[in-house]
């Protein structure tokens, strides 16, 4: 290998990483932009959700629906201001339709208790 860190090193990186609350993607890009480690699966042999699933820093609800609630929840802060945006409607429904469809995936798969619910945050604009 071409770069300085054997395999434990980079378990005991992602851990550390994992312990100071960041996501599984932006460890990927830490460990590739300050520690020169280009991919993890094939110097770990494990992807890096893994790892963190090991090191018992699993976040409660997967990195690409966390990403999908925040995006509702700017659209319908938008919303609250700009009632006739059409637009932003038919996003906010569409962002709305990927999130029920990713719990029922992830209900069907485990990663999400069986009686885990979507909440809106705020009334949603009809």
């Amino acid at each position: 290998m071409w770069f300085k860190y054997a395999p434990e090193e980079v378990e005991g990186l992602i851990a550390k990483l994992a312990r100071e609350g960041n996501s599984p993607s932006s460890i990927g890009a830490i460990l590739r932009d300050r520690y020169g480690v280009p991919l993890v699966k094939p110097v770990v042999a494990k992807s890096i959700t893994e790892l963190v699933r090991a090191s018992g820093q699993t976040p409660k609800v997967p990195e690409d629906l966390d990403y999908l609630f925040r995006r509702a929840g700017r659209l319908r802060k938008h919303l609250e201001k700009n009632r006739k945006d059409y637009e932003n409607k038919r996003a906010l429904a569409t962002v709305e339709s990927k999130i029920h469809r990713l719990v029922k995936y992830y209900k069907a798969h485990g990663k999400l208790q069986r009686e885990w619910e979507y909440k809106p945050m705020a009334a949603s604009v009809a």
